[in-house]
């Protein structure tokens, strides 16, 4: 196994306060809150096993490539989020069937790139975004969507978004020894199977906490359950197995969340942030990448304030939110990266107004498609509440309504989950349709295990017995996306 990763020694001033990755709370945003979090440390050069002092980077500028339209500013709340999702889901099931930038303008650095200045902030009059709902025709069904096949997994099966034919999953254990285990879903066969039985990680506190996977790379993360302490592990992976040694990629305490992390190819690529009220709050975050047969990962981006939400890779484009313009205030800017160049090369980015913090992003072909949660008090349109799609021109189509995970699609089609479905648009035919959940699933909840482009849509969800009303299994459709 190779040697771990751990978090350094803090960067920053103990006492300098750290309103570097706050968002506000509440639907409607301009009240102040940290965004609620888990702990973690981080490494120190790759292949130590003791911390070891970072050097401090000087601040970078940024490459004036994407948007930059100049415009004004705004503000957001903290919300139910995919990692909410994944936690509750997973310990709700567990338990209850146990039981029942980028080199970036001050906002981040990239050792690879050169620095020039971020563009300006993108801020368009509220009104003027294209709405699918009040603009598009409404079609009988989805467009673009055919269902292709449907099946049951056993209680407390939880999905993560997966971009091949193998979905990584938490299942529950059969017994409380282990409680979780890592899994993997074949869309081919319709069944799931146990990839980690048990924590790598020596100590009867340590669970499986996450897992992630493509259809060559597999990741997962052990939470130590009284401590806080966790571990991120990666292998090789094929044919619904691990295929090598796993290694040992990062390990952290409680200062530190959990990773957020995502797998394409054969890369493993994470974001490590302090806890926002912990003692480390003050120090910068980073986004890792890794691939199989590396001996350790390495930082590539680092963002001086913490990430607005989790990596998402599509099209072989990674995208992070980092904060940018540090010394004018909290920007966020998303920025699109290239994954064959281990992110040292930036292929767009757009610059939020001030404050407007994304829920999620993503880049779908030429286009970034971005989520914001809350209402701001400023910012024009990308400061309301929605999913938007930005054009070529400049403008934005937006669907006007709380999202609650990240979208998919492919071309012209966007799939965006809301409350008890999914609206689905055709951007070239100005059509837009409805993907009803599963019946009797609203009450826990559909999500879809797809993030960006994909040729097959997948959504999963818990379901109630008709005859007792208690949860009774959890439900995997797929559909082929024109």
């Amino acid at each position: 196994m190779a040697s771990t990763q751990r978090r350094p020694t803090p960067r920053r001033a103990a006492g300098s306060a750290d309103t570097r990755g706050t968002r506000p709370s509440g639907r409607t945003a301009g009240r102040s809150g940290a965004r609620p979090a888990a702990s973690r440390p981080r490494p120190a050069s790759p292949g130590r096993t003791k911390p070891k002092t970072p050097k401090t980077r000087p601040a970078a500028t940024r490459t004036s490539a994407g948007y930059a339209v100049p415009r004004p500013e705004g503000a957001g709340r903290p919300g139910i989020d995919r990692r909410t999702l994944i936690k509750g889901a997973a310990g709700i099931g567990a338990v209850g069937v146990l039981g029942s930038a980028l080199s970036s303008i001050q906002g981040c650095s990239s050792k690879s790139r050169s620095d020039t200045q971020a563009p300006d902030p993108v801020v368009v009059d509220e009104g003027s975004a294209t709405s699918v709902l009040d603009s598009y025709t409404a079609a009988d069904a989805a467009p673009g969507l055919t269902q292709t096949g449907a099946w049951t997994l056993p209680l407390g099966t939880v999905l993560t978004p997966s971009e091949g034919e193998w979905i990584a999953c938490t299942l529950t254990g059969e017994n409380a020894n282990p409680p979780v285990s890592a899994g993997s879903f074949s869309l081919a066969s319709g069944t799931a199977r146990t990839v980690v039985e048990r924590p790598r990680t020596q100590g009867a506190t340590y669970v499986v906490y996450e897992a992630r996977c493509s259809d060559s790379v597999y990741a997962w993360v052990e939470l130590d359950t009284v401590s806080g302490s966790w571990t991120l592990y990666g292998s090789a992976f094929s044919g619904g197995a691990l295929t090598g040694e796993p290694v040992e990629l990062y390990s952290a305490d409680t200062e530190w969340e959990p990773p957020l992390v995502a797998c394409s190819g054969n890369a493993v690529v994470w974001l490590v942030m302090p806890v926002a009220s912990g003692s480390q709050s003050t120090q910068d975050s980073t986004c890792h990448i890794w691939r199989t047969g590396r001996s350790e990962g390495s930082v590539v981006v680092t963002s001086h304030g913490r990430f607005a939400c989790e990596p998402t890779v599509s099209d072989g484009v990674v995208t992070l939110v980092p904060r940018v313009r540090e010394d004018e205030g909290v920007y966020y800017g998303i920025t699109a990266y290239d994954l064959a160049s281990d992110l040292s090369k930036q292929v767009d980015q757009l610059v939020l107004p001030q404050t407007v913090r994304p829920f999620s992003a993503v880049r779908m072909g030429e286009r970034f498609v971005f989520q914001i949660e809350a209402n701001y008090q400023s910012g024009g349109q990308l400061g309301k509440m929605g999913t938007y799609v930005s054009q070529k021109d400049g403008s934005f189509v937006s669907v006007a309504r709380e999202p609650l995970a990240a979208p998919a699609g492919k071309g012209d089609i966007v799939v965006v989950k809301v409350r008890a479905s999914y609206v689905v648009a055709d951007l070239a035919d100005s059509t837009y349709g409805t993907l009803a959940a599963e019946d009797r699933a609203v009450d826990y909840g559909e999500y879809p295990a797809r993030v960006g482009t994909c040729d097959t849509f997948v959504t999963f969800c818990t379901v109630k017995d008709p005859t007792t009303g208690y949860p009774s299994a959890v439900s995997v459709r797929a559909f082929s996306v024109a």
